[in-house]
């Protein structure tokens, strides 16, 4: 075993993490050093992206006031959006505190767009479980898309985990008014989309149904390429601020962004029709909005950075992973397949260990709103639920796989890979 460096000493010493944890992961760093340069470019051509669409909109720091009641003419709101619109080229963007969630950002989506008799397809197999009330799959009589006549109908992806196109065009009927796609993994054990994968979907549909939505979940999906899901031909995309774009520091919210006519459909559903998105009041959130924006592509990279470490180490140890370590990234989450309940825990254990918030705190499995089994959750963040920040959940079923993703520094979140490989040694589950 080689000498510890001062680091390993730190963490040896004050963070009682055993030497042999400590080599595996500085020879799992060594292993993916050239995926984190390939990596590294990614994250550079983002962050220009980013700088550009901020100096071509011309952000100033008026942007960043407050305005208060219906919030009328809010030019922070409205310059926050156009930022949006440039860097993910939509024709128009929603960017509102008001969405609370990336599910709520969907629904808005979904909701806003639909109408009573329209079929919607999904091609990447079930979604991810708290949108399952929302089609109406479960929980009937709550509002849902079924109860206000809307179908639903799913295609599974091929054995290889890409979308089957033969099957999805046997789907199409002459009421399918949208196909979705679910860009990250959720809670399967799949690769996540790639643009590339998205552009050939969506070449597909039009090919044959011109008038069909191309509508993508983007949750966990931005900045992990050069391009984004509306420069690959979707129509409508959707996603959360406590995830990829809000950098870490948007304190709540989502966007929807693409066609102009659907986007306007959709800021009907999140306030009124006559209304849509010329009221919402932004809180003064603004300033936070466009900081983590700002700092998103390189926030990401960490996350992203993490999830290939953590590939590397837990392979090391023996456990399947998704993806691989070397496989392309679609989306900042590793899924490792641990193969039971008390090696889940344990991770999530040790990751909640090494959290800057709530640290001290023991997760254990229990039931969550929205979600069919029971979920341990790991989370010590800033902001509530911000899955950016280092995070590891999972539900209790069979054959019991964590979802390890974020970290606001790379540091962070090796530290939390180093954790969770830790808390499994402590109970010999390693």
């Amino acid at each position: 075993m080689k000498q510890m460096n001062e680091t390993e000493k730190y963490l040896s010493t004050e963070f009682g993490i055993h030497p042999e944890v400590l080599e595996t992961v500085a020879q799992a760093e060594k292993d993916v050093a050239p995926v984190f340069a390939r990596l590294d470019d990614i994250m550079a051509f983002n962050q220009y992206k980013v700088l550009k669409a901020f100096q071509k909109c011309r952000i100033s720091d008026v942007h960043f006031n407050w305005t208060t009641g219906y919030g009328y003419n809010d030019g922070g709101r409205e310059a926050l959006e156009r930022v949006f619109a440039e860097i993910f080229r939509a024709e128009k963007a929603l960017v509102r505190p008001i969405i609370v969630n990336g599910t709520h950002a969907i629904s808005l989506a979904l909701a806003g767009v639909l109408r009573p008799g329209d079929e919607m397809i999904y091609c990447t197999g079930k979604p991810y479980d708290t949108l399952e009330e929302t089609i109406g799959l479960r929980g009937e009589g709550k509002g849902t898309l079924k109860d206000f006549g809307i179908s639903y109908r799913q295609v599974e992806l091929t054995p290889e985990g890409g979308i089957d196109l033969p099957a999805l065009e046997k789907a199409m009927g002459p009421r399918t008014r949208m196909v979705c796609l679910q860009r990250a993994t959720g809670y399967g054990w799949r690769k996540a989309i790639s643009i590339q994968e998205i552009a050939a979907w969506t070449a597909f549909v039009k090919a044959r149904r011109p008038d069909v939505i191309c509508m993508a979940d983007n949750c966990y999906g931005e900045f992990l390429d050069l391009r984004e899901p509306l420069e690959a031909g979707v129509d409508l995309m959707a996603g959360s601020l406590i995830k990829n774009p809000g950098g870490g520091l948007a304190l709540t919210g989502g966007y929807i962004a693409g066609r102009e006519d659907l986007v306007d459909l959709v800021s009907y559903r999140l306030t009124t029709p006559g209304i849509g998105g010329e009221c919402g009041l932004t809180f003064g959130q603004t300033r936070n909005m466009f900081q983590g924006l700002f700092l998103a592509p390189r926030t990401v990279n960490a996350a992203v950075k993490g999830a290939v470490l953590c590939a590397r180490v837990f392979e090391r140890l023996g456990f399947p992973v998704s993806p691989g370590p070397e496989e392309p990234r679609n989306d900042i989450v590793e899924s490792v397949e641990l193969g039971s309940p008390e090696a889940l825990t344990a991770f999530c254990q040790g990751v909640q260990a090494a959290a800057p918030i709530d640290s001290y705190v023991t997760p254990v499995p229990g039931d969550m709103p929205g979600y069919e089994d029971p979920v341990v959750m790991a989370a010590g963040a800033f902001v509530q639920g911000s899955t950016l920040e280092l995070s590891a959940d999972g539900p209790l079923r069979p054959p019991y796989i964590v979802y390890f993703q974020g970290g606001l520094t790379y540091e962070h979140s090796k530290f939390g890979v180093i954790k969770a490989a830790q808390a499994l040694k402590d109970k010999g589950l390693l």
